[in-house]
């Protein structure tokens, strides 16, 4: 195992981006040796000319053009073999349905490394935002972690070209270079979380974090066991106290160009994310079955945040962002918190625990109390956090949680902009009276129905009233089976969100008096 550890890369994919290229299209289909070529074909509607063929030879191949398909054609007379990718309706294409006629190109052509595509033309979608949802899409599919297989089965892709007519090169250029930032970040949120637990302990991911910071423009600071002592973070301490692995909290800030250096003169977000390496549950042990072994995830949220501050600096993001990554593992010993026992968060919120599977919660109070010590406009964490979220919207949408409403449709815009689909549920404060306690301040479990809005309620006790969004991404952290551009294990959820809503952010600001946003009557609860 230490040899392992000594040899395993925890962050494959950040180590070899593909080439991304935009070139002006042209010439013979094949033409320029830009590698294997993918040729988008509209549900109905002109058939492209480089296809050479018309729309009754193409169904008799099978190629229809229907969203999400894609097939070899034959080349005509001594031309290469193109692939051929369905885009749908024209009526109903947008950056979405791009992204997903990108995936089906890359499946189609999984044995070539080196691939290019004509951009569609008169789609009525920008070429900027066609060319990222295409880069994406192609990207994120072919993604896969076989850094631990002795022979890898997967070819990656090396080199993209996307071919684009002259007039728009320049615009196609930038959301090209847009896209590849955002599939990196998404790539590397995937090899965190799919990385074994034993290889990459919480002190693993602080070196991890601390690399990626000097490479990319970030400040990181990372407290030890000590120093979590000292500010007491009971939270963190209390998760960490079963474990044979110290627990580490992680510090990033993103300074923009011109501001100040605590980010003046810019708007400020604080990101706080659920850093639990493996979660076996504690003494409240999980049942060994198949959930179990997905639990190297839980620390998702965590692997978001470092993920998408990453490539802020690259996106030129106006934003100041400073980010929280609480981490350490949940493991049952002798040691263990066990259930009945009194943590003390930082600040002094006294929290009774009664399940200590119920962890996420007890190390985020800790960061959320330091995210409101320093000036902030907002505050958003994002968790894979309780499976209740996941028993209410299903396995592919997040649920979102917020006390002001401005604050909460900017992350709702964002996860539309990215399909990464989030939906609003209820911070419904008339149950916030069953995690009182009888003998501390607050108990970190309520009642046995409306678990994800006990796990809310519990968080906002501890922002102090600051605008504050809460993502609980437990369902689309983790796929049973690949679709699309989302591979079968960990997703990487929340990293392109996350990233989206940085580049876009407005500080929602206060509540006008008496105006009731931010109580539960001012709520959508759709």
């Amino acid at each position: 195992m230490a040899d392992l550890r000594d040899r395993f890369d925890p962050i494959p994919s950040w180590a070899r981006p593909p080439e991304v290229l935009v070139a002006a299209s042209g010439g013979a289909p094949g033409a320029g040796g830009h590698g294997l070529l993918g040729v988008p074909l509209p549900a109905e509607g002109d058939v492209p000319s480089e296809l050479g063929a018309g729309r009754e030879q193409l169904a008799a191949a099978g190629l229809t053009g229907e969203a999400g398909t894609a097939g070899l054609l034959a080349g005509t007379g001594d031309g290469p073999p193109l692939v051929v990718f369905g885009t749908g309706a024209p009526e109903a294409l947008d950056p979405t349905a791009l992204r997903d006629a990108g995936a089906a190109f890359a499946g189609a052509a999984a044995q070539e490394g080196r691939l290019a595509l004509l951009l569609p033309v008169g789609s009525g979608v920008a070429p900027a935002a066609a060319a990222q949802a295409l880069v994406e899409g192609v990207l994120l599919a072919r993604y896969r972690f076989e850094v631990l297989k002795r022979s890898p089965q997967a070819v990656p892709v090396v080199a993209l070209t996307l071919l684009v007519p002259g007039p728009d090169v320049a615009e196609a250029e930038r959301g090209a270079r847009r896209g590849l930032l955002f599939a990196r970040a998404t790539m590397l949120a995937r090899d965190l979380a799919n990385s074994p637990p034993s290889l990459l302990t919480a002190a693993v991911l602080a070196e991890v974090a601390s690399g990626l910071a000097a490479d990319t423009g970030l400040t990181a600071e990372v407290f030890d066991q000590a120093q979590l002592v000292a500010m007491g973070c009971g939270g963190l301490l209390g998760v960490n106290a079963g474990s044979a692995d110290p627990a580490r909290m992680i510090k990033l800030r993103y300074t923009p160009a011109g501001a100040g250096p605590a980010g003046d003169g810019a708007a400020r977000v604080t990101l706080v994310g659920k850093g639990v390496m493996y979660d076996s549950g504690g003494i409240s042990l999980k049942p060994a079955d198949a959930v179990h072994a997905t639990m190297k995830n839980d620390m998702s949220g965590a692997g978001a945040i470092l993920a998408a501050m990453s490539v802020l600096r690259e996106l030129d993001c106006p934003t100041a962002v400073t980010g929280y990554l609480m981490c350490t593992d949940n493991m049952p010993s002798g040691t263990a918190t066990k259930l009945g026992d009194v943590l003390s968060i930082r600040g002094g919120t006294t929290v009774e625990v009664i399940n200590t599977d119920a962890e996420g919660r007890l190390i985020m109070a800790d960061a959320l109390v330091l995210a409101t010590e320093e000036p902030t406009d907002a505050i958003v964490d994002i968790a894979t956090l309780t499976g209740a979220a996941m028993r209410a919207l299903g396995a592919e949408i997040a649920g979102v949680f917020g006390n002001r409403r401005p604050l909460v449709e900017q992350v709702l815009a964002a996860a539309r902009a990215t399909d990464e689909p989030a939906w609003q549920l209820p911070l419904a404060r008339r149950y916030r009276a069953e995690l009182d306690s009888d003998v501390a301040d607050v108990k970190n479990m309520g009642g046995p129905n409306g678990g994800a809005i006990h796990a809310a309620l519990f968080l906002e006790d501890f922002v102090a009233g600051a605008p504050w969004a809460h993502l609980d991404i437990a369902g689309p952290a983790q796929n049973d089976r690949a679709t699309g551009w989302r591979p079968k294990g960990c997703t990487g959820f929340g990293a392109r969100l996350l990233a989206e809503f940085l580049l876009g952010f407005t500080p929602p600001g206060r509540p006008e008096p008496g105006s009731g946003e931010g109580g539960e009557a001012a709520r959508d609860e759709r």
